[in-house]
C-alpha cells in the first residue's frame, strides 16, 4: 500500500473509531454536562474522519469516498490503534482511554502542519484546534478525578493500568512511517513520543497516578490485528449500509 494512503487511512480509522466509542455515551454519560461533551467529541471526530478519509481516497484513485472507506470495509481492513476500539467498561475507562490519545494526537497535528505535503498541512492546521480543546479537557478530568477521592483514584488507576500496554501500538513505527518521514511529510516520531511521554508524566505526577511498570507490545490495529471488539463497533456502525446496501437519501 502506498505510504501516504496508509497513513491517511491510520489517520481517518483513529478518529473514526474512537468517535464511534465517544458517541456510545450519548444519554449514558453520569451528568449532563459529559454527555454533551462526549457527543462534541465525537462530533469533531466525525468531521476529520471525512477529512483523512477523503484524502485517502483521493490518493487511492479508485473512486472510493470517505462514506466507501468508512462503511464499506471489513475489520480486518481497518488501520486505527487498538486503544481507540477498547470497550466503554466505565467512565472512568472512557475518559482515560480519550486522554492518551489527545496526548499522542496533539504532537502529532502539531507536526503535520509543517508536513511538506500541503494537503495534509491544511487538514492538520483545520482540526489540531479542537484536539487542544480534547486535551484541556481530557486533562483536566483525568486530574480532577485521580487527585479527588479514594474511589476516584482508584478508578483511574486500574483504567490506566488497563489501557496502557495498548499505548505502544500509537507509537510505534513502520516502514511506511519511515518512507514519509524521509520524504517530509510526517513529523519525527521520537519527538512526538517524546512529548507524549512528557504530557502523560505531568499529568499523572498531578493526578497521584503510577504509570504501570508493563512491557508494551508493538503490533496491533496498525498491522491489521484488531481485537474482538472491532466486529461489535462494525455491526453497529455498518449496520444501515449491510441492510440496505448502496442506499441514499
Amino acid at each position: 500500500m502506498d505510504p501516504l494512503l496508509k497513513f491517511c487511512m491510520r489517520m481517518g480509522d483513529n478518529a473514526l473509531i474512537l468517535a464511534q466509542r465517544t458517541g456510545e455515551w450519548c444519554g449514558h454519560a453520569p451528568v449532563l454536562e459529559e454527555d454533551i461533551a462526549f457527543a462534541n467529541m465525537g462530533l469533531d471526530l466525525i468531521g476529520q474522519t471525512q477529512l483523512w478519509l477523503k484524502l485517502a481516497g483521493e490518493i487511492e484513485g479508485k473512486g472510493r469516498s470517505a462514506d466507501d472507506l468508512a462503511f464499506l470495509r471489513t475489520e480486518r481492513q481497518f488501520l486505527n490503534c487498538l486503544l481507540v476500539e477498547q470497550p466503554n467498561t466505565d467512565f472512568a475507562f472512557a475518559l482515560m482511554r480519550q486522554y492518551l490519545f489527545d496526548a499522542w494526537h496533539l504532537p502529532m497535528l502539531d507536526g503535520l502542519t509543517a508536513s511538506s505535503d500541503k494537503r495534509v498541512a491544511a487538514i492538520a492546521e483545520k482540526v489540531v484546534k479542537e484536539v487542544r480543546y480534547h486535551i484541556d479537557r481530557s486533562r483536566d478530568l483525568v486530574i480532577g478525578l485521580g487527585d479527588g477521592t479514594t474511589e476516584s483514584n482508584a478508578r483511574m488507576q486500574g483504567a490506566l493500568n488497563m489501557l496502557w500496554p495498548f499505548v505502544a501500538d500509537l507509537l510505534a513505527t513502520d516502514q511506511a512511517d519511515e518512507a514519509l518521514l524521509a520524504q517530509g511529510v510526517i513529523p519525527d516520531l521520537e519527538t512526538v513520543a517524546a512529548s507524549f511521554r512528557a504530557e502523560t508524566a505531568a499529568t499523572f505526577a498531578a493526578a497521584r497516578l503510577e504509570t504501570p511498570e508493563v512491557e508494551l507490545s508493538r503490533t496491533g490495529g496498525r498491522n491489521g490485528l484488531h481485537s474482538e471488539h472491532m466486529g461489535y463497533i462494525l455491526s453497529e456502525m455498518q449496520y444501515l449500509q449491510r441492510t440496505y446496501p448502496g442506499v441514499t437519501w
